[in-house]
């Protein structure tokens, strides 16, 4: 519960979200609010792709909890199963100790904004300085009533070895874990930075918050933002850039970082399918769909589980435009996809023939 008046504010500037854990509630329940200046909006950025220490803490709420099964379970299967193979139980158990299932987890875990790879962000982490390291621990710690444990001292501390054995087990969850779904996570993530780009060519910048309003609880209009949330929060951007980071394992609710001199960003779900761990593992080997019709048309055909522009589909895969046009073209003749005007935009879709074909696909 969340206690009134004052202490229920400060309680709010010490979270993060509820996606991973602690109930949501919409239809006048906490929301996050994010009220934009035309230059705020004009100052909106996308993040190139998704971020591996997010994916990562990210991908560890979920572990602890039983959320968006459908589409989660599978992999928790996977994933509980390469970290036991590894040797990294121990390991994943400590991080998770660090990234509670729901609640407040420290803004030094996710120094990036999906704009680095691993090795960077790693570099990044190391380099928190001792300071925050203390405050940003003894926070974590003090919402439960604790202080912060003596296995966990020496890293609050700002010791090397200790920063060290943080970034190894960070990086060995991160290779058991999320890396093997990379190609997965970031076709998703292109289609989403596409799909955002199209809108901004129509609606101006206002345009890269397309989607939002389709999200459950979410609502975006007219330079205003409001998501589920914990508590009632208003992030204030006073005229700096946010930057808005695509994250696959993101469940629902947007994320922010809790300490507000940070550069701010907006972690948000990219919600995939039920059933994409299922179908990736179809596509892993060259499939008798792939020698039929191509493997370029093959990816593209399954990349369709949900309606799609040539730009993105050309993003999703790594195609150029004129390429991926050619092979629309190829599959729509053949009956495998259809394509509809939907305002200025043209969205591909696959058929039922389409569906059939990949159905029939031995694996």
């Amino acid at each position: 519960m969340f206690r009134h008046g004052c202490a229920a504010t400060r309680d709010a500037l010490r979270l993060r979200s509820a996606a991973h854990g602690t109930p949501v509630t919409t239809g006048g329940g906490p929301v996050l609010r994010v009220d934009f200046s035309s230059g705020e909006l004009s100052r909106l950025r996308v993040a190139p792709g998704v971020d591996p220490l997010w994916e990562t803490a990210l991908s560890l709420h979920l572990l602890q909890n039983r959320q968006a099964a459908l589409a989660f379970d599978p992999w928790r299967h996977e994933a509980r199963a390469a970290l036991a193979r590894a040797g990294l139980v121990p390991a994943t158990r400590a991080l998770m100790g660090l990234c509670p299932p729901s609640g407040y987890f420290p803004d030094f875990l996710t120094p990036g904004c999906g704009d680095t790879d691993l090795d960077t962000a790693l570099d990044r982490l190391l380099a928190t300085p001792r300071r925050r390291l203390a405050a940003e621990l003894s926070r974590l710690y003090a919402d439960s009533g604790r202080a912060v444990p003596p296995g966990v001292r020496p890293l609050a501390e700002g010791r090397p070895e200790a920063l060290r054995r943080l970034a190894w087990a960070l990086r060995g969850y991160y290779t058991a874990a999320v890396e093997p779904y990379l190609s997965v996570m970031r076709a998703q993530a292109a289609a989403d930075r596409a799909a955002r780009a199209d809108a901004a060519l129509v609606h101006g910048a206002e345009g890269l918050l397309t989607g939002y309003d389709e999200l459950p609880g979410w609502q975006c209009a007219s330079g205003r933002l409001r998501a589920p949330y914990p508590v009632d929060r208003e992030l204030r951007l006073e005229g700096r850039s946010l930057t808005l980071v695509p994250a696959f394992f993101c469940v629902r609710a947007p994320l922010a970082l809790v300490d507000e001199e940070l550069p701010p960003v907006l972690v948000h779900p990219l919600s995939p399918e039920p059933q994409w761990l299922a179908r990736a593992r179809r596509a892993e080997p060259l499939s008798s769909v792939a020698q039929l019709i191509g493997a370029s048309r093959a990816r593209l055909l399954r990349q369709l589980d949900r309606p799609m522009t040539t730009t993105g589909i050309a993003a999703a895969l790594g195609l150029a435009a004129s390429t991926a046009s050619r092979h629309v073209s190829v599959l729509r003749d053949a009956g495998l996809l259809s394509s509809h005007r939907q305002g200025i935009r043209v969205l591909h879709r696959r058929t039922r023939l389409g569906d059939d074909l990949l159905a029939g696909a031995p694996h």
